[in-house]
């Protein structure tokens, strides 16, 4: 209860409102015309396994882009060779039209999963000692409004919840005022007012038309932020669009959902679309109507049934026959 109540700091913040608006009208950065970020027949091979197989694609400026996929499906590998922390076994990754080299390292901000930070320092001083290695970038206390750490500047770092912790990585992230941010599964472990909090952070970094790269278990998370997305698995990208069209693109306009155990063996055999996940069967069509007097024709139980549109999570047991954290 104490650190849903701190996050909500977040809420309470008086001037950050208007910092927010400070911060989305800071469009001085050049506009470009094509991709900001490529990645260009990306392979990485440990051994005899590969991690990542062939590939690429583009991140226009201003966009969020999700990468998304279950465990092992390479893309941890592949952001961290587009961070600059791994290299490819081939291909390359290129940053305005250039391999990766200073300009990026000056203008890309990196948020990472997990981030040890310095003992003993305040919240303003882990934001000074970062805002020191760069040449140019945010003002501190811009940074601590940006981020709603007003109440919290001259706490020790180790005593911040789980949502002010992500809060303070974020603005260290933002420091250099990067045109490219990386956000590696950022509101993981937080709770769901934390977590919303953070979303509004990210849309206002959008606001400013900023490149966000963002990984995420979390659907509604991507479906809230992502432009457009690209799923891996095995290495390889098998779909990429907005969430949207790859919706529509693999599935009808309703989702029907049942417990597994009140599915009968024989209805198995029956003309529907069934995705069989861990513990429910679901059951896509076009005709709604139809369906159910198909099911109930069957006797399947219905007392136990749930409507709804499908979301990014069916895709992926669609796509891979797994959930996203398998």
């Amino acid at each position: 209860m104490r650190r849903a109540e701190n996050d909500r700091t977040f809420d309470r913040a008086p001037n950050l409102l208007a910092s927010r608006r400070r911060f989305a009208t800071g469009m001085d950065k050049k506009i470009m015309t094509g991709p900001i970020l490529e990645v260009c027949n990306l392979v990485k091979q440990y051994g005899t396994v590969t991690a990542v197989s062939d590939v690429s694609f583009r991140v226009p400026e201003g966009m969020c882009f999700g990468l998304l996929g279950p465990n092992g499906a390479g893309k941890t590998t592949t952001i961290e060779i587009m961070e600059g922390i791994l290299s490819a076994t081939a291909g390359e990754v290129r940053y305005r039209g250039e391999p990766l080299g200073r300009q990026f390292r000056e203008e890309a901000g990196i948020l990472f999963q997990k981030t040890a930070l310095q003992d003993f320092l305040t919240v303003r001083q882990c934001l000074t000692m970062f805002r020191g290695l760069y040449d140019r970038g945010l003002e501190v206390e811009e940074l601590i409004k940006v981020c709603a750490l007003e109440k919290l500047a001259g706490r020790d770092n180790r005593k911040l919840s789980g949502g002010q912790q992500q809060r303070l990585l974020l603005a260290i992230a933002l420091v250099n005022d990067p045109a490219l941010i990386f956000l590696d599964e950022p509101t993981t472990g937080l709770d769901p007012q934390a977590r919303r909090n953070f979303w509004e952070l990210i849309q206002s970094i959008k606001a400013r038309r900023k490149t966000v790269i963002l990984t995420t278990h979390y659907m509604e998370e991507a479906e809230l932020l992502c432009d457009e997305i690209a799923i891996m698995d095995n290495g390889k990208i098998i779909a990429q669009g907005t969430p949207r069209e790859l919706l529509n693109q693999h599935f009808a306009d309703v989702l029907l959902e049942l417990p597994r155990h009140e599915f009968p063996d024989s209805a198995r055999h029956l003309p529907l679309t069934v995705i069989e996940a861990s513990d429910s069967v679901e059951i896509t069509t076009n005709d709604l109507d139809a369906t159910l007097r198909t099911l109930m024709d069957a006797r399947v139980p219905l007392q136990n049934l749930r409507i709804r549109p499908p979301n990014l999570e069916d895709l992926f047991l669609e796509l891979t026959g797994k959930a996203l954290r398998a």
